[in-house]
């Protein structure tokens, strides 16, 4: 079992910058990439970032790039994903999760479904 806490959500005025942490716990040792997703209200959960786990190889969604940075601390067990330049569309409920499941870096964001542990969502909040 792996247990996921995240931090870091909030409100802010467009243009401003949040980062989202998600510290790991318990048996992290059988984690191969861990992911950021989100999800807005009456859409679907999306990608937004991932990153093996002990590579540190990121990948992130053509809608954040340039803007969304997603790093780790192996020493911390935690995951940051760097938001700048938010935008209103960015709103949504954010949450991390683990997979233990080999994916190449590129496409550790498919499938959803092969996300085994979820951390609560926080709620990012970007007003006009």
């Amino acid at each position: 079992q792996v247990q996921l806490r995240v931090s870091g959500g909030g409100l802010v005025e467009a243009g401003g910058s949040l980062r989202l942490s998600c510290a790991a716990s318990g048996r992290t040792s059988s984690t191969y990439a861990m992911g950021w997703f989100r999800q807005a209200p009456g859409k679907e959960r999306e990608f937004v970032a991932t990153i093996t786990w002990s590579g540190g190889r990121p990948s992130v969604a053509d809608s954040v790039k340039g803007r969304f940075t997603v790093s780790r601390d192996n020493a911390k067990n935690t995951v940051y994903l760097q938001m700048n330049s938010l935008k209103p569309e960015d709103t949504a409920v954010y949450s991390c999760a683990a997979r233990n499941e080999f994916c190449l870096a590129s496409a550790c964001h498919v499938p959803i479904r092969a996300y085994d542990y979820w951390g609560q969502g926080t709620q990012v909040t970007v007003s006009s």
